[in-house]
């Protein structure tokens, strides 16, 4: 499967201390000033390359997410089909997802901040997964592994699902009761992937 590409240096030293400022104290209270200090910079050279801390966080977002998306895709089985490749890989992208600190600090602290990537525009990772799974799925077309459909059409479908999973499962889980523990829900997931793209 072919590996998603972005812009972001995975040691961008500025990234990193807006990283460590958000994990400390969330989006609201970082500032351009903590951040440039945290990275030994100037302001002025933070104010060149991003206009407040909202677009600077919007490009580490895209950075977390991206490398959570890709550092959860397993190593093909031998013999492994690209329709079961592709589902293990968002099953264990949701747990990545979930467990990430930095998306954890921002559901409990800075919910809102997700707000617009729900409701109104994909941000620059839900394009950069959109074409990660596209690519993917036009793979399985091609093996014959996943169901026929026009990829850009379904690989939104797919991300509207795991999305879903991703930002609402607290909302339904029940982890006292063994039907509706967060495990469960997520065997639930494998099989809804698993039934629309088997052709």
């Amino acid at each position: 499967m072919t590996p998603i590409r972005h812009n972001h240096s995975d040691s961008d030293p500025v990234l990193d201390a807006v990283r460590d400022c958000v994990l400390a104290v969330g989006v609201r209270r970082t500032t351009l000033t903590d951040v440039a200090r945290r990275a030994g910079v100037s302001r002025m050279t933070l104010y060149r390359r991003w206009p407040d801390v909202r677009s600077l966080v919007g490009d580490l977002m895209t950075r977390e997410w991206v490398d959570a998306a890709t550092g959860a895709m397993p190593e093909r089985r031998p013999g492994q089909e690209t329709r079961s490749l592709i589902v293990d890989g968002l099953v264990a992208g949701v747990e990545a997802f979930r467990a990430h600190p930095l998306f954890r600090k921002i559901i409990d602290v800075d919910p809102e901040l997700l707000l617009p990537y729900v409701l109104d525009r994909r941000g620059a990772s839900q394009e950069a997964l959109l074409g990660f799974l596209a690519d993917s799925l036009a793979e399985g077309h091609a093996d014959g592994s996943v169901r026929l459909a026009p990829t850009r059409r379904q690989a939104r479908a797919v991300l509207l699902v795991v999305q879903s999973f991703t930002l609402s499962l607290r909302t339904m889980t029940d982890e006292d009761d063994p039907e509706l523990t967060s495990t469960a829900f997520l065997d639930e997931l494998r099989t809804l992937l698993e039934r629309t793209l088997t052709p």
